[in-house]
């Protein structure tokens, strides 16, 4: 598989006047989503939540900041009536673009964001008159076990069939994603992992390159009418790699500490069954669930006829290292990584 080109095809004197919707702007690849369509040029309208971000802790003043240089529109995406008359307004746009994500992976989270509230999206961007849908997937989504994935599915699929033309990117492992022992390992404390920690691989991408691909499919016609897996640069990296990676940036030998994953086959079943009497437990089952899935499958395209992850079918882009990522958080801090409900550790 090629690996997709760093250059943006477009001239910036052809975006004056393009108009384009961003759903999801405030999330941890919408911020970064917007302000490189800004920066090329577009006519960016952003919609998001009166509060927003982990904990809807970040205010609208804040959210305006955040997203300087676009238009913000407060509403909820969720809302088809809201969505209408404080966001998309009957309005025309060019190109529609999703950002969308569940925060937690729960049940009813992922299937009113990943597929509802993205329904409502597209909806509103065909009665917008927008020609072109860009969709933020995931490549966990080739290997269907959680209900986030199904719920992310089920709205491909419906993207795929509405007749707008579309591009849907699946991007393997953040940054962010491999930052929440980061602190831990600076205190001091072993690195945790599960087996010997080679049990799963990624090709992480940061999220400015994220970013700047995502831009990149509104103009260049390759990238249209299809699904793209996208890594960053460099070669897969295991977990094991990622502490060690860590260790050394620090000088110190490394100390790690094992996990048995067979623990998930104890916890997810009592859960389960709990989760039948107690409607609450439903959700802790589900996130032990994706704690396993994430423990034990790569990051990285599944070969459809071997049925195993290849790094070589996994696509590089950008500049961004995750040794550079590392060495920036131990020297600054995690200042705006916002681990929240994704972090395992």
């Amino acid at each position: 598989m090629q690996s997709p080109s760093n250059t943006a095809p477009g001239k910036s004197g052809e975006k004056k006047g393009k108009r384009v919707f961003v759903a999801g702007a405030t999330g941890y690849i919408g911020k970064y989503v917007v302000r490189e369509l800004v920066s090329r040029g577009y006519d960016v309208v952003s919609f998001a939540r009166e509060k927003s971000g982990v904990g809807a802790s970040t205010t609208a003043g804040r959210t305006r900041e955040e997203l300087k240089g676009s238009e913000v529109r407060l509403g909820e995406v969720s809302d088809p009536d809201s969505l209408a008359k404080n966001g998309i307004r009957g309005e025309r746009f060019d190109s529609v673009v999703s950002c969308l994500t569940s925060r937690t992976g729960g049940i009813k989270d992922a299937w009113d964001i990943d597929c509802k509230a993205n329904r409502n999206v597209l909806d509103a961007a065909k009665k917008a008159g927008a020609t072109q849908f860009l969709l933020l997937s995931a490549i966990c989504v080739q290997k269907p076990m959680l209900e986030f994935q199904r719920a992310k599915l089920q709205f491909e699929k419906e993207l795929i069939e509405s007749g707008v033309t579309y591009s849907i990117v699946r991007p393997t492992a953040f940054f962010k994603s491999l930052a929440g022992q980061v602190e831990a390992v600076k205190k001091g404390k072993p690195f945790v992992m599960f087996g010997n920690g080679e049990l799963t691989s990624c090709k992480p991408i940061s999220e400015s390159d994220l970013a700047r691909f995502m831009a990149d499919c509104l103009e260049d016609p390759a990238r249209q009418n299809a699904i793209l897996p996208v890594g960053g640069p460099g070669q897969a990296i295991s977990v094991r790699e990622q502490g060690e990676m860590l260790f050394e940036l620090l000088g110190r030998e490394p100390t790690f500490r094992k996990m048995p994953i067979r623990m998930f086959d104890i916890i997810i079943p009592v859960l389960t069954v709990l989760g039948k009497v107690f409607p609450k437990l439903q959700d802790k089952a589900e996130f032990a669930r994706i704690g396993k899935y994430y423990c034990s499958e790569s990051m990285l395209v599944l070969d459809p006829e071997t049925g195993r992850y290849s790094a070589d079918m996994t696509p590089s882009y950008g500049e961004d290292t995750l040794r550079d990522f590392y060495r920036r958080v131990l020297r600054d801090g995690l200042a705006g990584q916002e681990l929240g409900d994704h972090a395992m550790f």
